[in-house]
């Protein structure tokens, strides 16, 4: 049974849509709860007890203090181990966590909404997409890291400024922003005790994030199956169905999706989070609300990090410059659209023509 004195302790009242969105109704008066929580926790002895203390906390304030606590978490495992992919490992739970936190606070305190509905299955499906894929790629692989660390951490040069950045970038910034990016659903925990209704926003925005979804699956399909040929060609000499010597020779992938986006999976993948966040403008009737942070800031971190994922990649292959210029980076460019398919259909002519050489891929360009 619902605690109804506890769902008025921890949510605010609020008459209209645009109120959900306003963050002095919403948010800061249930800052001072933030404060109580260590008491509070102190004070669980049964799972009643548990329960009563996690539906009486605005889940806004909850989520907020749960992303510090695995910031705090992923700092000292990341510290410990030398490996810095701890929130690497939890990103593609962290927010579908967030969402259903929402959805399964609403259900406990009897808020019944397809709109969470709706956002709990989603989210639950995009981290089991997400979660293969980094599985299937090595991510949980003990010792297993991106990269990139290493390579930012040799350009600083310098222990403390590195220590530094783990602890305020790699370790609270992203864990923070992995519960910002879910805080639209906490709008639309609010909007479906003001307008119960479903909009037509909440029929467009299911549709459309399921197809972002889909693009995603096949992206990565597509560059997975491309890195096992390429491997299978090396080991092997032989090509597998369905490629030629030349694409696999190039190095990295250029078919299907990637066709037309450098980062099909990225490009998806970013929109997702903005689809969400519209998804609460439209329905709280507002052109911007304060969980436009969350969005921006998942904008900005493919911004950063796409440019040294290209940077490593162009150093490993030398005709990744050739595709750079002709396919846009996540959204196809009409200015060069079509370029690279007859850039790619001519050196496979001039592969014919020449002969195309055996496998020399060497254990860097892997």
């Amino acid at each position: 049974m619902p605690a109804t004195p506890l769902y008025h302790m921890a949510l605010p009242t609020v008459k209209t849509l645009a109120e959900c969105a306003d963050f002095d109704k919403t948010v800061r008066p249930f800052i001072p709860q933030f404060f109580e929580l260590p008491q509070r926790l102190l004070q669980i002895s049964s799972l009643e007890s548990l329960q009563t203390a996690y539906t009486s906390i605005n889940p806004v304030i909850s989520a907020g203090a749960f992303s510090l606590f695995v910031g705090v978490v992923a700092f000292i495992v990341s510290e410990i181990n030398r490996n810095y992919s701890q929130i690497d490992r939890a990103w593609s739970i962290l927010p579908a966590l967030y969402n259903v936190h929402y959805w399964y606070w609403g259900k406990l305190n009897g808020i019944e909404s397809q709109r969470l509905d709706a956002v709990a299955l989603f989210s639950v499906c995009w981290s089991a997409r997400l979660t293969f894929n980094y599985w299937r790629k090595g991510g949980y692989e003990v010792g297993s890291e991106d990269y990139r660390w290493a390579i930012i951490k040799k350009q600083v040069n310098n222990t403390p400024v590195w220590t530094v950045f783990n602890f305020v970038f790699i370790a609270f910034i992203q864990s923070v922003l992995l519960a910002a990016v879910a805080t639209p659903t906490y709008i639309m925990l609010l909007t479906s005790r003001v307008d119960k209704a479903l909009s037509l926003a909440d029929t467009i925005f299911p549709q459309a994030l399921g197809l972002l979804l889909i693009i995603e699956f096949f992206a990565d399909n597509q560059q997975w199956t491309y890195q096992n040929a390429k491997k299978d060609y090396q080991k092997t000499a032989k090509v597998p169905d369905g490629f030629t010597a030349t694409e696999l020779e190039r190095g990295f992938v250029t078919n299907g999706l990637w066709n037309y986006s450098r980062h099909p999976n990225f490009a998806a993948e970013q929109a997702i989070w903005v689809a969400l966040y519209q998804w609460a403008c439209f329905d709280t009737e507002s052109l911007i609300n304060w969980t436009f942070a969350g969005a921006f800031g998942y904008l900005l971190i493919f911004q950063g990090s796409t440019p040294l994922t290209e940077r490593i990649t162009a150093g490993k292959y030398p005709e990744y410059k050739e595709y750079k210029a002709r396919v846009g980076r996540f959204i196809p460019s009409l200015a060069t659209l079509g370029q690279w398919e007859k850039y790619a259909i001519a050196q496979e002519k001039k592969g014919k023509t020449n002969g195309t050489p055996a496998a020399k891929q060497t254990k860097k360009s892997k």
